[in-house]
Order: structure tokens, then sequence, then C-alpha cells
């Protein structure tokens, strides 16, 4: 028996596939069975990116602390400026305890040197001694001597001295008036006590005699 010719080519199930077809953007002739119209209506549909629009690339994850935030220098840099400010502190508290363990009070002599003078005098060397011993010697340059005329005072010498009677001699050498070569030598005696004792030598010009003189005095 012969199918109708409108009924092979228009049946139900042919027409509904052609729907589906429709429905999702596909010409009915993309599928030639109805099993292949329902295969292509269960298939997703993949939506192309239109002209002219360029896909966007995948974003790239950025660090939260990739780079420090101002405030953050500006606190490193106070932390580190505190921490200079300790060190120095800190050694500066251990040299009064390591001069205090090796010249304890009792034994302790200290001598310094002032230069006040004009056009007579200028010191090259220093040589010092107590008891007839050299525990001194220095050579200055002209960077020293600009510090000591601008009012500087040198810690010649610190030492240890037992309590009693002492001779301290300090000899001065350099060019003096008419720029001869001066050597000067001053004597003074002490005493030491218990206590720690401090003495200054003293370079000035006295200009009534067009010369200079070294004084030698003990501070209280």
């Amino acid at each position: 028996m012969s199918i109708p010719f409108h009924t092979r080519f228009f049946s139900p199930r042919w027409l509904l596939a052609a729907l589906l077809m429709l429905c999702i953007g596909l010409p009915a002739s993309a599928a030639d069975t109805p099993g292949e119209a329902a295969a292509a209506a269960e298939a997703p549909a993949v939506q192309a990116p239109a002209s002219g629009t360029a896909a966007s690339a995948p974003s790239v994850p950025v660090p939260a602390h990739a780079a420090p935030a101002p405030e953050d220098k500006r606190s490193l840099d106070a932390r580190v400026q505190d921490l200079k400010k300790q060190a120095k502190a800190l050694n500066r508290d251990l040299f009064i305890l390591e001069e205090e363990l090796l010249f304890p009070s009792n034994t302790q002599l200290a001598v310094f040197l002032s230069i006040d003078v004009g056009s007579y005098f200028r010191l090259d060397a220093v040589q010092l001694k107590i008891d007839d011993k050299v525990v001194a010697n220095h050579l200055y340059t002209q960077r020293e001597l600009d510090a000591l005329e601008r009012g500087g005072v040198q810690r010649l010498w610190l030492g240890n001295v037992k309590s009693g009677e002492h001779e301290l001699i300090a000899t001065f050498t350099g060019p003096g008036p008419n720029n001869r070569d001066y050597r000067r030598a001053t004597t003074v005696k002490f005493k030491k006590g218990a206590a720690a004792k401090f003495m200054e030598l003293k370079i000035v010009d006295v200009t009534s005699k067009l010369q200079p003189e070294f004084v030698v005095r003990e501070w209280e």
C-alpha cells in the first residue's frame, strides 16, 4: 500500500522537528530525519562574539602586597631612625661604663689641652710626662689646630695614677716669635686624692711680652 504524498513529507513528527530547528536558529535542511532534528534541538547553543569586538582576556590576579604604601615606607624610616638613636645612646653608655671600669675615680687622671694664641706661637707637637714617664705624644694637623683655635678642648691623656704627690711636665714645640723654632716646657706638681682629677694645659699669647705663655691649671 503506497503512502500518500502529503502524509510522507508533511507528517506531524517532521513538522515538529522543523519548528524546533527554526526556534534554535538552524535551517530546516540541517537534519534529514526526525532523530537528527531531536539531537540538534538538545545541543546547547553557542553564541559567537559580535563583529568588531575582541574577546575579553582572562583577568590576571594582582598580589595584594605588590608594593608598600607610602605610609609603610615612612613608618619603616621612622623605625630605622629610632634604632640608630638607640644604638648611639647604647654606644655612649658602653663607652662611659668602659672608662669607669678601666679608670676608676680613685685613680683617674685626665689631662686636657686648649689654646688661645695669635701670632706668637703655632703648636706643632706636645709631649706629656707624669713622674718622669712619657705618657703621651701628639702631632697636630691643621684641622685640629683650627678646631682648637675655635675654642675646642682636646683630651690629651686619660690614665691612672696613685694617690699622693706627682709631677707633670708638658713640652710644647712649634714656630714661635719671628717664625723661629720654639720649644718650651712647663712643670707643675699636684696631689692626687681619692676623687678623679682633671688638669688643663692652656697656651695663651702674652701681648706685653710678645711671646706665648703655657699655663697648667686644675679643674675643680
